[in-house]
């Protein structure tokens, strides 16, 4: 794995190892990263389910502003931390150590754009969208990358999928906060 644009581009990233893991191939990285490109500058980044962080860290390379990293593994915490030191992000990054589906029942912060990456054929994904929707900016873009066949609904509260993208045996679906579903302007 590797960063692919950015301050930090051709940055080599850790892996964990075993069959639990499912590190997103640099193909589908660069279609994800292709979608959201002109929404990521200045960002505040929610990387739920971080595994080894390499979303969040192309993001961070692309310049988004800040990030949080979340996985329940103290492993992927450990692999996440060293690839942020590695890439030079640590002031631009808050990694924890907790599930991701309570985090988000307790957190208290706004995300422009989050990167939703759990264990395939379990619900999780499905728990979490509607747990994730309140805390979405007025611009936010949630991208779910999940196994192929699993449909989601077309509304999650304000967000909207956007559209579903094919790669073999996995899927990346987009979610937007459509342009005046955000808070009131004033």
């Amino acid at each position: 794995m590797r960063v692919i644009t950015g301050t930090a581009r051709g940055r080599r990233l850790q892996t964990l190892e075993g069959d639990d893991v499912r590190p997103t191939t640099d193909k589908v990285k660069e279609a994800v990263f292709s979608v959201v490109q002109f929404d990521i500058e200045g960002s505040n980044v929610l990387d739920l389910f971080s595994g080894s962080g390499q979303l969040g860290i192309e993001a961070l390379s692309r310049g988004a502003a800040k990030c949080t990293f979340v996985d329940m593994s103290r492993n992927s915490v450990k692999i996440t931390n060293e690839n942020i030191k590695n890439c030079g992000f640590e002031d631009k990054s808050s990694v924890l150590n907790t599930d991701s589906i309570g985090y988000l029942r307790t957190c208290r912060l706004t995300f422009d754009l989050a990167f939703l990456d759990p264990p395939y054929r379990k619900g999780i994904l499905e728990e979490a969208l509607p747990l994730l929707e309140p805390h979405m900016s007025q611009r936010g873009i949630a991208v779910c990358e999940h196994e192929t066949g699993l449909v989601l609904p077309d509304e999650i509260g304000r967000l909207k999928k956007s559209k579903t993208y094919k790669y073999g045996k996995i899927e990346v679906t987009v979610f937007r906060i459509p342009f005046g579903d955000g808070a009131s302007e004033e």
